[in-house]
C-alpha cells in the first residue's frame, strides 16, 4: 500500500507561481515514475507531467511546457511540481500518482496505480 498526500495548493493571481508537493508513505519502492494530472471544472482529468525514478527523464503536456517543472527527492519520498507564469486556465484540482510498474514517465492514467486526494489550484485574472 502506498499513500500519497499533495500540499501547496491555493489561490494565486495570473502570472504568479505555486509549488506543489506530493509526499509518499507506506510501501515505497525504487524504480517507479511519478506523475501529475489535473481536472478542471466540467472537464476530464488530463496529463500534466511525469518524472522517472532517477529524475533524468521527464514528460510535459504542451499546455504547461516551459512554465511547469517537476522534480523529486527520493530521500524524502517527495515529488514536486513548480508552476510558474500561471494562467486562469491552469485552475484545477491537481493529483499526484505513482506508476503501476517500474519504468519511464508514463503519460496515461492507466499506467498509474496510486493516487493522492488532490490539491486545489485557483488562478485569478
Amino acid at each position: 500500500q502506498v499513500h500519497l498526500v499533495e500540499s501547496g495548493g491555493g489561490l494565486v493571481q495570473a502570472g504568479g507561481s505555486l509549488r506543489l508537493s506530493c509526499a509518499a508513505s507506506g510501501r515505497t519502492v525504487s524504480g517507479y515514475a511519478m506523475g501529475w494530472f489535473r481536472q478542471a471544472p466540467g472537464k476530464e482529468r488530463e496529463f500534466v507531467t511525469a518524472i522517472d525514478w532517477s529524475g533524468d527523464a521527464t514528460k510535459y503536456a504542451d499546455s504547461v511546457k516551459g512554465r511547469f517543472t517537476t522534480s523529486r527527492d527520493n530521500a524524502k519520498n517527495t515529488v514536486y511540481l513548480q508552476m510558474n507564469s500561471l494562467k486562469p486556465e491552469d485552475t484545477a484540482v491537481y493529483y499526484c500518482a505513482r506508476g503501476k510498474y517500474p519504468g519511464p514517465p508514463w503519460t496515461s492514467e492507466r499506467d498509474y496505480a496510486y493516487w493522492g486526494q488532490g490539491a486545489q489550484v485557483t488562478v485569478s485574472s
